[in-house]
């Protein structure tokens, strides 16, 4: 079965719009302030290197996120570009991948943006949480308590954190869009032909959503600094950075097996943490915002299927 027929992440919500990723290709379908709709299309590049470390597990959670933030980068910067434009100023149908940018400059653009990212969200999903338990210390006391407490901690200003930004209006547009991806990739999957009708009707949760990983990232963290020193404090700090690979790695796992077990009676509960928090990361999308991830999902099937002939007629028998 093809990665299109099964997609390990299915989509993305973009602004004003969504991408959606195949065994091939990935496209990103945005409308226009002129309500026209517009794709751009990236083919996936094969890396013998990249493929021989995304089947090794643990390690492939982590080399999947670089990939797909590389990616991911592509698709945004064009839909951002397509919504910045004013109405009239371009006349674009179908936007291709022309020209590549160099990969010093590719790497640096990625370097600075991972650094950036990654003390931000460090100050404020890891440290915070540790400092705020180290004050509960004298009420709290001992290591498995701490661990619970800076676990809490993490989770209240996650969900405080999501709920807050969802209440921007280009948030909640980005998480409807989410919606909208969902449930796209609900309906396709459910067997049910691709109408607004059946796409409204599908769930706008599922199990392989990015942000159930990010859950899964805060409860395998608990159980991991269950197992190393808390004292003293910088001890405490540092094995938490260090240990970001492996609660990654571990996290996508977990996030792997949900989605495997939710077709069985009690194990599928396992994923359910991951659903409720898509309550507040996707939001009922309208129809218009459901046409644009069907034109989106379209352009792929259409463009998988043509690939998958084009290597079928290279195949000499």
């Amino acid at each position: 079965m093809s990665e299109v027929q099964k997609p390990v992440y299915g989509g993305q919500a973009v602004v004003e719009g969504v991408m959606f990723g195949g065994k091939h290709h990935t496209v990103t379908a945005v409308r226009r302030k002129d309500s026209t709709i517009v794709y751009y299309h990236l083919p996936r590049e094969s890396k013998p290197v990249v493929n021989r470390l995304k089947k090794i597990p643990f390690l492939r959670g982590i080399v999947s996120l670089i990939q797909s933030s590389a990616t991911g980068s592509k698709h945004l910067n064009f839909s951002t570009e397509q919504y910045e434009e004013e109405d009239g100023e371009k006349q674009v149908e179908t936007k291709k991948e022309t020209k590549e940018p160099s990969k010093l400059s590719l790497w640096l653009g990625v370097a600075v943006i991972g650094v950036v990212s990654f003390l931000f969200g460090k100050l404020l999903f890891t440290l915070i949480p540790v400092f705020l338990a180290k004050l509960t210390e004298p009420i709290f006391s001992g290591h498995t308590a701490q661990v619970l407490v800076e676990s809490l901690f993490k989770l209240i200003l996650l969900l405080v954190y999501i709920y807050v930004v969802s209440l921007t209006p280009l948030i909640k547009r980005v998480f409807q869009y989410h919606g909208a991806e969902h449930k796209v990739i609900n309906c396709f999957e459910s067997g049910k032909e691709l109408t607004v009708a059946n796409v409204q009707a599908s769930s706008r949760l599922h199990y392989r959503c990015g942000s159930s990983f990010i859950l899964f990232t805060v409860i395998v963290g608990m159980f991991v600094y269950l197992l190393v020193p808390i004292d003293p404090l910088w001890v405490r700090v540092v094995n938490r950075i260090l240990l970001i690979p492996v609660v990654l790695g571990i996290a996508f796992e977990v996030l792997q097996a949900t989605n495997k077990l939710k077709d069985i009676p009690v194990l599928r509960y396992l994923g359910y943490p991951g659903l409720w928090l898509q309550l507040l990361t996707t939001k009922a999308p309208t129809d218009d915002q459901v046409e644009v991830a069907l034109a989106s999902f379209q352009e792929l099937l259409r463009m998988e299927k043509e690939t998958e002939k084009g290597l079928e007629s290279d195949v000499i028998v």
